[in-house]
């Protein structure tokens, strides 16, 4: 028990580094390597909730994919240009409103307590629970309870990977 709770704060330690280093480094490719180990501590995590699916998904969707994605993004933007650009707008009065209700927000819960968060039942599992694997789980809730949400998705995924062809083919021409 002792390997799995300092595990635990080593995969810890790389995500919240990872993601304070993501967002304080002025250089974009620093900040995705940052964000690189940020997201390699949660496939950790995932790895030691014996979610093996999710951390696979995990090195290949997202530190594999994805983080390439974002590098090719970073190499084709002029930076010089973006440096050079004014950086934040005038809008403080609605970042200021936005902050005071996630504050009421996260004060409200912690008035409450635990009464504050309520837990939906689970309904009656397919088959046991130790009959299925966890892929199996996962797909089956996914497809069943989720299947709108899990469609909305990647019809939002395709218009944005849609829209990114077009705009690079603007810059292109």
């Amino acid at each position: 028990m002792l390997i799995d709770t300092v595990l635990f704060y080593i995969f810890a330690a790389l995500v919240l580094g990872g993601g304070i280093l993501t967002i304080t480094r002025r250089n974009a490719v620093h900040s995705a390597m940052w964000l690189i180990v940020s997201l390699l501590g949660v496939a950790g995590l995932y790895l030691q909730q014996q979610a093996e699916f999710l951390f696979a998904v995990q090195i290949v969707l997202y530190v594999g994919g994805i983080m390439v994605l974002f590098l090719f993004v970073i190499m084709l933007v002029n930076l010089d240009q973006a440096a050079r650009e004014r950086q934040f707008n005038r809008h403080w009065f609605v970042a200021l409103v936005a902050v005071a209700a996630v504050g009421a927000e996260i004060g409200y819960f912690i008035y409450r307590g635990r009464t504050g968060f309520h837990i939906a039942e689970l309904g009656a599992p397919i088959a046991a629970p130790h009959a299925l694997g966890n892929t199996e789980m996962l797909a089956d809730t996914l497809f069943s309870e989720y299947l709108l949400p899990f469609e909305i998705a990647s019809l939002l995924l395709l218009v944005a990977v849609v829209g990114a062809v077009v705009m690079a083919k603007k810059r292109i021409q």
